[in-house]
């Protein structure tokens, strides 16, 4: 028996979450939703992701999930009660996990406005930790670039000189990619800042929490991803998303138009 998995995310940040998850077990069948109409998330206020959590939860409801994977920092941080309390499932949460596995005392975290603005990183941080040092960069531009068929490195190097010059100055020790778009572009990260800085992807703090919970009968880590058991859903362009999971994932899959809620 399968576990039904739901995935979410407004574009193709979540299939960091989803190639974390498969190339630990294989017992699990995937509903990957983005909301590629409004993509980016990280613009949008406070009250606007709150409706989109509602919608989402609607959408999820007849697929008889056993757990929501939530690969949307913004998300997470504005409305992670709104899909909990609305789906009544187990939610795994990026903030929330990668709290808990934070070991130094200076911490950046690069985060979309939104999630910044929430300060949710910084709390659920200090919750799970004393005296931390954490200091958050917005990086408006990045889901917008990392979301092109064609990457232009050169752009990314360039904003990635901006976002990270704030938190170079505050000797950070360890830097948190604080959306699930941003390990898509880690290599280029990793060249701009000391090789003693830790970089922690949350994808991997989130898996290591859905298998604490549904245990695995051994651990094991799989060289070949298969992407048999996924199926993905997009609210809009879904030629578009077909293109970047072929880029991405190197795979060819049936993509799903859906309507949310207020895309009736």
């Amino acid at each position: 028996m399968k576990l039904k998995v739901g995935i979410f995310d407004s574009g193709i940040g979540g299939f960091t979450i989803l190639n974390s998850l498969l190339k630990t077990r294989k017992d699990v069948e995937i509903f990957y939703l983005a909301d590629t109409k409004r993509m980016p998330y990280g613009n949008k206020s406070f009250h606007e992701i709150r409706g989109i959590a509602e919608e989402i939860c609607i959408w999820f409801e007849d697929k008889n999930l056993d757990a929501l994977l939530i690969a949307c920092n913004t998300t997470n941080a504005c409305a992670l009660d709104v899909l909990e309390n609305n789906l009544n499932i187990p939610c795994f949460d990026l903030i929330n996990s990668v709290a808990e596995i934070v070991q130094k005392k200076i911490i950046g975290v690069l985060a979309t406005s939104a999630t910044v603005r929430s300060s949710y990183y910084k709390n659920a941080l200090k919750i799970k930790k004393e005296n931390l040092e954490i200091f958050q960069q917005e990086c408006p531009e990045f889901v917008s670039e990392i979301e092109k068929n064609n990457l232009d490195i050169k752009k990314i190097s360039l904003l990635s000189d901006s976002y990270l010059g704030p938190l170079k100055k505050y000797n950070i020790q360890e830097l948190i990619l604080g959306c699930s778009h941003y390990p898509l572009i880690q290599d280029v990260i990793r060249n701009k800042i000391d090789s003693n800085i830790k970089i922690i992807d949350p994808s991997s703090a989130l898996i290591k929490k859905f298998n604490e919970y549904f245990p695995l009968i051994e651990n094991y880590s799989y060289e070949t991803i298969s992407y048999e058991n996924v199926e993905f859903f997009v609210t809009a362009k879904n030629e578009q998303f077909s293109e970047k999971v072929k880029n991405w994932l190197q795979i060819n899959k049936e993509i799903r138009l859906v309507n949310l809620r207020s895309n009736q």
